[in-house]
């Protein structure tokens, strides 16, 4: 449940904040007031799209912060756990929203940064807002489908059609791919096979080119090394080397060690270096031992190395590079051959038929079912709508499989007792529209785990005993669900338990524009001036009270 708003430096409102209540509440105030602005407020909040002409002129932003109680949209609860926006122990939710003078918005859930695709996540388990055109849409026969798969709750399967659809339909491409390209693809699939036998023919054994690159440097510079080990060697090792120098003084250093103990340390270093000196000696001998003269194996790795270089230069790739390319036109050879296999690509395309069919089929059972639900629930709401005898229908015309599924969703109506059903859009009238339009919202509504519903004029077009009707019916409505209604009729303000009156003025030369909670004599002014225009008389004041004290009664 929505429990406040507060906006500051919006559109044309300075600073506002309001509490909310459970139960029905109305919205009025005179055309240009500003009745719409909470609600394209909670739109930005629930993740619309941002405009720097909402800011306040002469701000530098505007800031909107809504918050919740959660303890009625358990499925917002969890999503929000789920995400790390809600402790375990939470259940109020805020929501804020900042947006600059460039256009750019910030959104935080929780006080902490979150993206719109979050906001709107969030906002379609919370709230749900039906705009003064809704009823217009009504006439699309995608909005129509939309509103019956809504009330089906069967979005996972209208998801799953039309991933069978274009998983099909992409079978079907590539068949007729296949067919219409064979000519192009037996060239193709003929070069691959060639560059394969090719690159397979080098025969490339695993890190071939790192080995015998290291061995081709070593046989390279075998003279070059055989000669710096017996000169280092002889340089240690002969007579007059360095290991027989350290030697001789560590000698004379012993001698006086009875004289000098503090040739203990020297001593020792001496025999350190002499350590170090004996491991390079054999390392050398032991390198000139290893190193091979073997001219006949030089130019065999030197014929080999030039032979990779030379196919590794032809394809364009690093040499160590040549055994990923055969693996690369490997596998476009095979997908070639899996191309050009029509047998097997007609198969495909059966399998992936069957399976959209098989979702389709399921599809088309459940909408049957819901139609029948929404149809029979919709009439009787209409009945209390003024359209006594009325008949409302869902029909579900046969159609060319689509991503939509097998049939065309058309709502059908007779507007009168023992008239035909005949399309909406063909029957019914502006006024007709927006109470059909009412009437599915509340069956809708029921089936809705949204705690909030939002009636943006959704009463337009009709006026008088209906206008009554329609109160009653959103004031119904409220006793299991939070509403809010933005009305420009008395009939219908008088239902509600509470009511917002919106008004502008001038304050410093600026417009801006105030909401105030109406009590008592002030609510029985609003709803006179909502029956009588700027003339106010005593009679227009009694039968406002009359209305509101007849609508507190039912």
């Amino acid at each position: 449940m929505l429990l406040a708003l507060s906006l500051r430096d919006f559109v044309i409102v300075d600073e506002l904040n309001l509490s909310f209540q459970s139960g029905f509440t109305v919205l009025t105030g005179e055309t240009g007031a500003g009745k719409s602005i909470t609600l394209d407020a909670l739109g930005l909040l629930l993740g619309d799209k941002a405009d720097y002409g909402q800011i306040r002129q002469g701000a530098k932003d505007a800031q909107l912060s809504a918050l919740f109680d959660l303890n009625d949209a358990p499925a917002a609860l969890t999503l929000l756990r789920e995400q790390s926006l809600l402790h375990e122990d939470e259940t109020e939710l805020s929501i804020r929203r900042v947006i600059d003078a460039k256009g750019r918005s910030r959104s935080f859930i929780n006080h902490q940064v979150a993206t719109l695709a979050q906001l709107k996540q969030v906002g379609e388990l919370l709230i749900d807002i039906h705009g003064q055109n809704a009823h217009h849409a009504l006439n699309s026969e995608s909005a129509q489908r939309d509103l019956l798969d809504a009330f089906a709750q069967e979005q996972d399967t209208v998801n799953r059609v039309r991933e069978a659809y274009h998983a099909w339909q992409q079978a079907l491409r590539d068949w007729n791919q296949a067919q219409t390209q064979s000519e192009t693809l037996a060239i193709e699939r003929e070069r691959l096979q060639w560059q394969f036998d090719e690159l397979s023919g080098l025969a490339l054994l695993p890190n071939e080119w790192a080995t015998l690159s290291q061995s081709h440097d070593t046989l390279a510079h075998a003279a070059d090394l055989l000669q710096a080990a017996e000169t280092v060697g002889e340089s240690l090792d002969g007579e007059s080397g360095v290991q027989s120098r350290v030697y001789h003084c560590r000698q004379i250093l012993q001698q006086l060690i009875g004289v000098a103990p503090q040739f203990h340390e020297s001593i020792g270093l001496l025999d350190a270096v002499e350590a170090e000196l004996a491991e390079v000696s054999a390392n050398m001998r032991d390198t000139a031992a290893r190193v091979e003269m073997d001219e006949t194996l030089l130019a065999q790795q030197a014929a080999r190395l030039q032979e990779i270089m030379n196919m590794a230069r032809k394809y364009r790739v690093e040499p160590a590079d040549l055994p990923a390319k055969l693996t690369e036109i490997e596998t476009g050879l095979n997908e070639l051959a899996a191309a050009a296999d029509l047998a097997a690509l007609c198969e495909r395309v059966a399998a992936r038929e069957n399976q959209y069919m098989t979702v389709a089929q399921q599809l088309s059972a459940k909408r049957h079912q819901a139609a029948q639900r929404l149809a029979a629930e919709t009439t009787e709401h209409m009945q209390h709508l003024a359209m006594a005898g009325a008949r409302f229908h869902i029909a579900l015309l046969s159609a060319s499989p689509s991503v939509h599924g097998l049939e065309q969703v058309q709502y059908q109506v007779a507007a009168n007792k023992g008239s035909v059903l005949r399309p909406l859009s063909k029957v019914a009238s502006g006024g007709e529209l927006a109470r059909i339009s009412l009437a599915l919202q509340m069956v809708t509504s029921q089936y809705n785990a949204v705690p909030t519903l939002i009636f943006d004029e959704v009463d337009s077009g009709i006026g008088g005993a209906i206008a009554d009707v329609v109160g009653h019916a959103l004031r119904s409505l409220g006793r299991n669900r939070q509403v809010l209604a933005v009305t420009h009729l008395p009939q219908v303000a008088v239902c509600g338990e509470q009511h917002w009156q919106v008004r502008k003025g001038d304050e410093q030369g600026r417009t801006v524009s105030h909401i105030q909670v109406l009590q008592g004599a002030d609510r029985v002014a609003e709803i006179a001036r909502m029956l009588g225009g700027e003339t106010i008389t005593e009679t227009t004041r009694e039968h406002a009270a009359e209305l509101l004290a007849l609508a507190q009664q039912a």
